[in-house]
């Protein structure tokens, strides 16, 4: 009896984090600190207004993982769609999605984006290309890859931009949705955030493949590991991904090796994990540190950089305000999108 034939490895694989990414231009610099920012000081105020009980339910917090999502927005155009799991404030920012909207329906307000009635794991905005925000593991996987459909259908050009993390890379219909995905050549980024644990799991113990850039192996997509905590790496992905995409090759895969600093949630005192291990992480590794260190080097002022921090904790100060103050929901609001 013959041996069996060894399997052609087709799809292509890389690690980018030993080399060093294209440089930012001073503006895209500027641009990428003032979007982290935004982020950041957005997510530490809720992180505050939780704690003084003004936001209810879960609360995923975002503060660590900037570099992904202003990264991979930096790539994409008018159109382009992103959907992403419950960790996802950042994410509607980084679309342009506004502040005061985002926080009043992290209150139960009226002017949130779905007008209180969604929380912090359940709000979209289609003018701004947002799916949301799903408080199922993995299940945004399939309805992103459900965009990329109704994009080759439409011949739109445009992109899905599917996010989820190391946690939710283990579930079935991801599996399902990748081989969907290169079997109709898809136009789909599916961006893992591998923040290092899932919950209160860390990936060594949870998932026996743990390069994830590799999950696409038996169904021949592309896979990168980028460093999520270089924007200017993310972005170099995300343009490569993008045009892949674009070129009718059908779906990318990239591996965001990120961290998050503080717990799954808002009720997770996070004792898997040593202070010293976050510290070294912050103090190495920081996302926008990294690039106001480079600012700095280039001779912008301590002054120039101060006040764009000064400008965010203005516009996160007012989106506090306003979702304090800005009415509930009618009782009405019960029977209105509700399908019948």
């Amino acid at each position: 009896m013959a041996a069996p034939k060894k399997a052609a490895a087709s799809a292509e694989h890389d690690k980018t984090n030993g080399g060093s990414p294209p440089e930012f231009t001073r503006e895209q610099e500027l641009k990428a600190l003032r979007d982290m920012l935004l982020i950041r000081r957005f997510e530490e105020k809720a992180g505050q207004l939780y704690g003084m009980g003004a936001i209810g339910g879960f609360c995923h917090l975002y503060i660590g993982q900037e570099a992904v999502v202003v990264g991979m927005q930096m790539a994409l155009k008018e159109g382009d769609q992103v959907i992403t799991g419950y960790r996802d404030h950042g994410h509607m920012l980084a679309t342009g999605m506004e502040a005061n909207g985002v926080m009043a329906e992290l209150t139960g307000r009226r002017g949130g984006y779905s007008r209180g009635k969604g929380g912090s794991m359940h709000m979209f905005s289609k003018e701004k290309h947002f799916y949301g925000g799903h408080g199922i593991v993995g299940a945004q996987v399939s309805l992103g890859t459900g965009l990329a459909f109704a994009n080759n259908y439409r011949s739109n050009g445009n992109v899905s931009v599917t996010y989820f993390g190391d946690g939710a890379a283990n579930q079935g219909q991801v599996y399902e949705s990748f081989n969907m995905a290169e079997l109709w050549k898809l136009p789909v980024i599916y961006v893992i955030e591998n923040n290092r644990y899932a919950m209160g799991t860390s990936v060594s113990r949870a998932s026996a493949q743990q390069d994830f850039s590799k999950r696409g192996v038996s169904f021949n997509i592309p896979g990168k590991q980028v460093d999520g905590m270089d924007v200017r790496a993310v972005k170099a992905a995300a343009d490569e991904a993008t045009a892949w995409c674009r070129a009718g090759k059908g779906p990318f895969i990239l591996e965001m090796q990120t961290y998050r600093y503080r717990g799954h949630s808002m009720s997770d005192p996070a004792k898997y994990r040593t202070r010293e291990e976050v510290e070294k992480v912050r103090h190495d590794q920081d996302p926008i540190e990294q690039v106001r260190n480079r600012l700095l080097a280039a001779k912008v002022s301590e002054a120039d950089l101060k006040a764009i921090d000064a400008e965010v904790r203005d516009i996160v100060n007012a989106s506090a305000d306003f979702a304090q103050h800005d009415p509930e929901p009618d009782a009405a609001e019960l029977w209105t999108d509700v399908y019948r």
